[in-house]
């Protein structure tokens, strides 16, 4: 059974989910990619893990990056997760394209090469935004492309993290960043 509770991001209301051993997700509410990966018996409770994470992700908004974070669960094909795992390699600010990303994970598993397109499609069904950081993956000439919470969202999450106030355009969201999970 998930624990869920309610985020308010200046980009917009999340889900924040637990198993009560580790976050299992982190996702804007509305977003496009599917949410298989939410437990279907959950509830809508206080958990300390959610509790946690919600001061953390207060911290990352405020323009304090994210240092640690709490234990993850994730649920997914081995492929998936493998994905996942790599995009922690990208530092904070730094971005990488989608063929750079399958050129690593290639690597890795000592393959010549590996599908840009396979990654794309593991980087929409992320089920931990922002601590697992798909919004740092681009197209090949730079542009901003394939973010299940948006492209406006992934182009904001990028210029806070370069440094920059995100208040001014924060606000088609309807976030104001008063949590209480």
């Amino acid at each position: 059974m998930d624990y869920t509770a309610r985020y308010h991001s200046p980009l917009g209301d999340m889900t924040l989910a637990c198993d009560g051993r580790a976050l299992t997700g982190i996702r804007f509410v509305g977003q496009s990619a599917d949410r298989s990966t939410l437990d279907p018996v959950h509830i809508e409770a206080p958990h300390p893990l959610l509790t946690g994470t919600a001061r953390l992700l207060d911290r990352y908004f405020a323009g304090d990056g994210i240092r640690t974070h709490p234990p993850i669960h994730l649920r997914g094909t081995p492929f998936q997760r493998s994905v996942w795992q790599l995009l922690l390699s990208i530092p904070c600010g730094g971005t990488v394209t989608y063929g750079e990303l399958a050129d690593l994970l290639a690597a890795s598993q000592g393959k010549p090469r590996m599908s840009p397109l396979a990654v794309g499609n593991a980087l929409a069904r992320n089920p931990v935004m922002i601590l697992i950081p798909c919004h740092r993956v681009i197209g090949a000439d730079g542009s901003l492309t394939g973010y299940a919470g948006g492209i406006e969202r992934k182009r904001l999450l990028l210029k806070l993290e370069a440094g920059e106030d995100i208040s001014a355009d924060a606000h088609i969201f309807g976030g104001n960043g008063q949590n209480s999970p």
